[in-house]
């Protein structure tokens, strides 16, 4: 019996560390369906877009050749193609191949205040309709129901342009507009996060048409895709029900707040009057703890999209954090790009950067997807299980065992908060869901946070409990600073 093809495992294989054994390596780009008919994208039981095979596949090779977690080819290797011969160049094992890095935002036409933290994104995109280089854009933009509150659209005008700003932490997926660009001459730009960036490269490297009409790739930071159950428990929680959510805003400004200190804004199917919740009063929206992220992001080492030709993200960086307006963090790698930053500088306000300011404004989720997933590749290499094959080696080296119990408890996290938002609805009550989550929460805390930190979160927790003897005295036994 031969061994099924690689596309075939990162859709069928099982995490068995996943709840009920279920979530797959697949992110539900779309890259097979496009090429594929046997392939469709179906949201799943979680609210995560999977690969569904439905049917005799032509070429389970080339198919495979074009999934970001089935293909052989890595970051490294498509950067190397794509930008290597440029003068001046550097390679990092962060930020891939680059030219020059930057923090900063769009000062003209209100670009900043329209988008999520600078307004670099939407920017470059309008300057390269309107100097020429690309006829169109395919990017995120409101979708046309409450259960596709945002999809891949394809802009002409900066007027189009201008109503998808803004991040979407939603799920997608971009078969639809790949079969657009093949059947509509132009020159493209992609927009969208590490993996499908790398999806499109791969597809470039078989698809004459793609890769003819395909010109430039923006790539966004991501700390991880989301399921839809993010947006539907963060209205949920904000005081709207279920089935009065229309579409959630998820970067509102609050103006005179650090650029950390955001809300979100939900509009209603009825028409109301929209709820602004800052995200600090959310239980659902701490990124660190992973609720409802798809299962293929703890198996992805790319968090600065290497492979597009520049890349923004928030600078999350103590010096510009303060300002509510926000700033971007930017990886310039194409020199087509640096100059049109060049050509329009004076619309720009740009402080050189570094590989290492850069680091730093990602540090969490690099050590999460580099060390983590060092960890999370050798227990699954431990029990001779199959997993995606990526630049990161599976080894404990350097990980001490406090490290290895909070990556493990983070899987926790992930898996059960879809089991808990499944209960709530079940029981039409978000307080199942906190109710739900909050011992492994706690857990997770008491595992992951130096003993005095925790004492102060039980504290701010309100938990009015007696703080066990051991924990006092790893306290008293802690190392002053």
């Amino acid at each position: 019996m031969s061994e099924p093809a690689t596309i075939e495992r990162v859709i069928q294989s099982p995490d068995k560390d996943a709840v009920g054994g279920s979530a797959t390596y697949c992110v539900g780009c779309g890259s097979c369906a496009y090429l594929d008919p046997a392939f469709r994208i179906v949201k799943n039981m979680d609210g995560c877009y999977q690969a569904d095979i439905r049917g005799d596949v032509a070429d389970e090779k080339v198919v495979s050749d074009v999934c970001p977690f089935a293909s052989s080819v890595n970051e490294d290797e498509i950067g190397a193609e794509l930008f290597s011969r440029q003068a001046s160049i550097n390679h990092d094992q962060y930020l891939g191949y680059w030219l020059n890095a930057y923090v900063g935002y769009v000062s003209a036409d209100g670009w900043r205040s329209r988008g999520s933290s600078g307004g670099m994104v939407s920017w470059l995109a309008s300057k390269m309709l309107e100097d020429g280089l690309v006829d169109a854009v395919v990017h995120v933009k409101d979708g046309p129901d409450p259960e596709h509150m945002y999809t891949y659209q394809v802009s002409h005008s900066v007027d189009e342009l201008k109503t998808g700003a803004k991040s979407k932490y939603y799920p997608i997926e971009m078969s639809g507009a790949l079969a657009y660009i093949r059947e509509h001459d132009g020159h493209y730009l992609f927009i969208g996060i590490p993996c499908f960036v790398k999806a499109v490269r791969l597809l470039c490297r078989q698809d004459a048409v793609l890769n003819e009409r395909i010109k430039y790739c923006i790539g966004l930071v991501c700390g991880h895709l989301k399921s839809d159950f993010f947006a539907k428990s963060e209205a949920w929680e904000s005081g709207v029900p279920l089935e009065d959510i229309a579409r959630v805003d998820f970067r509102h400004k609050t103006p005179g707040s650090p650029a950390s200190d955001y809300a979100i804004e939900v509009r209603r199917v009825d028409g109301g009057e929209p709820v602004i919740k800052r995200t600090a009063e959310l239980s659902t929206t701490n990124w660190g703890l992973g609720y409802f992220k798809y299962n293929a992001c703890d198996y992805c080492d790319d968090v600065l999209a290497e492979t597009a030709d520049v890349t923004f993200g928030d600078a999350w960086i103590p010096k510009y954090v303060s300002d509510g307006e926000g700033c971007n963090v930017i990886v310039v790698r194409n020199q087509d790009v640096q100059d049109l930053f060049d050509r329009h500088q004076n619309e720009l306000v740009l402080h050189n950067s570094d590989s290492a300011e850069v680091y730093q404004s990602q540090a969490g989720g690099f050590r999460h997807r580099r060390q983590g997933l060092a960890y999370r590749l050798h227990a699954h290499e431990k029990r001779r299980e199959w997993t995606p094959t990526k630049r990161v080696k599976p080894s404990l080296e350097g990980i001490s065992e406090k490290r290895q119990k909070t990556y493990a408890m983070r899987t926790v996290l992930k898996n059960e908060s879809f089991v808990a938002f499944r209960k709530a609805v079940e029981n039409d009550n978000f307080a199942f869901f906190e109710a739900y989550m909050r011992s492994l929460v706690g857990k997770y805390r008491r595992i992951s946070m130096p003993p005095k930190r925790y004492v102060v979160y039980l504290v701010k927790q309100g938990l009015k409990r007696i703080v066990p003897k051991s924990l006092l005295k790893g306290i008293k036994n802690a190392p002053r600073h």
